[in-house]
């Protein structure tokens, strides 16, 4: 939380320009395209990189699916998560967060840039409503980052909590690849003590496509996910 708020000191001199710009073409999108508001958000994402000190290694790029929408389920270990997930993915890319975090400073003008989806976690019928929205706009070609652990613990220390069987609720209406992301080190940008330079890992690994895994029940993807990524984790990390 700390370098968070030191990012955000560091860039304060550029807020009267910066979060207007992000404000306006989140609220116009019939003016700024899809690739336009990415290019954005990835612009001020390395801004935050620089001044941080943060550098992020992607591995796997390849194995991102060339057409059409999926669904990217990483691990959860901060606030950095999908900000190092959208630095390392060409495509534009949206999310799906908890609503009670999605309003903080410059939280709410990326998930409003990337018109991601805002989840109410203790409002079932609410809830359905965005797993059927992802769907639909995953069929139509859209790209999103949905973490399935649900939060994180400050100081992970990139340990992996159990994957929720709901998330996959939408990449099976979907019918869409499911691309497994492994996060290592990333809960040291925002979620702990380290103030020197920090090198986090984005590893996309292959994609579990709908054949594969039609057959069988949300809590058997939820697992086959969790050990992928925990495989890759034990690994490198």
């Amino acid at each position: 939380m700390l370098r968070f708020l030191y990012v955000i000191l560091k860039n304060l001199f550029r807020a009267p320009y910066i979060i207007p710009k992000m404000r306006r073409e989140s609220e116009h999108p019939e003016r700024y395209s899809e690739e336009e508001r990415y290019i954005l958000v990835k612009h001020v994402i390395r801004l935050m990189k620089l001044s941080g000190k943060i550098h992020t290694k992607a591995f796997g790029t390849e194995n991102l699916p060339k057409e059409g929408g999926y669904i990217m389920y990483p691990n959860h270990q901060g606030k950095y998560d999908a900000l190092g997930i959208i630095h390392t993915h060409k495509k534009p890319c949206s999310v799906v967060m908890d609503k009670a975090r999605s309003n903080g400073i410059l939280v709410k003008e990326f998930v409003d840039l990337l018109e991601g989806k805002r989840l109410e976690k203790d409002n079932v019928r609410q809830a359905i409503q965005i797993i059927n929205e992802v769907a639909e706009d995953v069929r139509a070609g859209k790209r999103y980052i949905l973490f399935p652990e649900g939060g994180y613990e400050f100081n992970n220390r990139n340990k992996v909590a159990a994957f929720k069987a709901g998330s996959f609720k939408s990449a099976l209406k979907a019918k869409a690849p499911i691309v497994p992301v492994a996060l290592i080190d990333s809960y040291k940008v925002f979620n702990s003590f380290d103030f020197g330079k920090i090198t986090t890992q984005v590893h996309y690994l292959c994609p579990i496509f709908y054949e594969e895994y039609k057959d069988m029940k949300t809590n058997q993807i939820a697992l086959l996910v969790q050990s992928r990524i925990q495989q890759v984790i034990d690994a490198f990390a």
